[in-house]
């Protein structure tokens, strides 16, 4: 009798940090997704710690794109580098989110999952501020990260954040770690999901991307 194929896992948290054996907080938010992921616990997890597995930044995109299918969360959680992703980050969304699978004709392998950033930054919540020297609240950095989930048809949660994590006090560290644990193990029982709206089917074109058939002289590039 053949065995039932292991289902996949329900949350997907993808970490990524250039220097993760030197980060303060980074590591400690994935020491606890994978606490949980080795604990047990439902929902079923699964950590991704992009660096540790692509050192090369070559990304096995068959593989990511096959973890994320059983998925109903994928987390994003990384420090913000020049108010963006890493570059691991970045290339993992340039590869794995492909045209015709994440967004496209056909591309609705993502569509109705939930999509959580979960970011630090270096400066403090004030540096975030038109008087401050990062010039804007931090919310004004978001339309990326949201287009992309609406791009794909996914639900994009409000991003777990914390501020000046480089000198966050203890106390602090510990109860932000707490948090995210507790929103983790407690996904998708969160009072405020029943507020949000996944995006609407989003029409792109077949011809919104070269066609693959044609020689390089042939083809248009950007």
């Amino acid at each position: 009798m053949t065995a039932s194929p292991t289902p996949g896992p329900e949350i997907v948290v993808l970490t990524a940090h250039p220097q993760m054996e030197h980060s303060r907080l980074n590591r400690r938010l994935m020491r606890a997704a994978r606490e949980l992921a080795t604990g047990g616990a439902a929902p079923t997890i699964a950590v991704r710690d992009l660096y540790a597995l692509y050192p090369d930044y070559l990304i096995d995109t068959a593989a990511e794109q096959a973890l994320l299918a059983s998925a109903r969360l994928i987390v994003w959680q990384h420090p913000i580098h020049w108010y963006s992703m890493p570059a691991l980050m970045k290339l993992w969304v340039d590869d794995v989110l492909a045209f015709g699978w994440a967004y496209g004709p056909g591309g609705t392998a993502l569509r109705g999952k939930d999509l959580w950033l979960v970011a630090t930054t270096g400066g403090p919540e004030e540096s975030y501020h038109p008087d401050g020297y990062n010039r804007y609240f931090f919310d004004a950095f978001l339309p990326p990260y949201e287009q992309t989930a609406h791009l794909c048809g996914m639900r994009f949660l409000p991003p777990l954040l914390l501020h000046g994590a480089h000198r966050a006090e203890e106390a602090e560290v510990a109860a932000h770690v707490a948090v995210y644990a507790q929103r983790l193990a407690s996904y998708p029982r969160w009072p405020e999901l029943d507020e949000l709206l996944y995006a609407l089917s989003v029409q792109v074109p077949e011809d919104a991307r070269p066609d693959d058939a044609l020689t390089p002289s042939q083809t248009e590039t950007a």
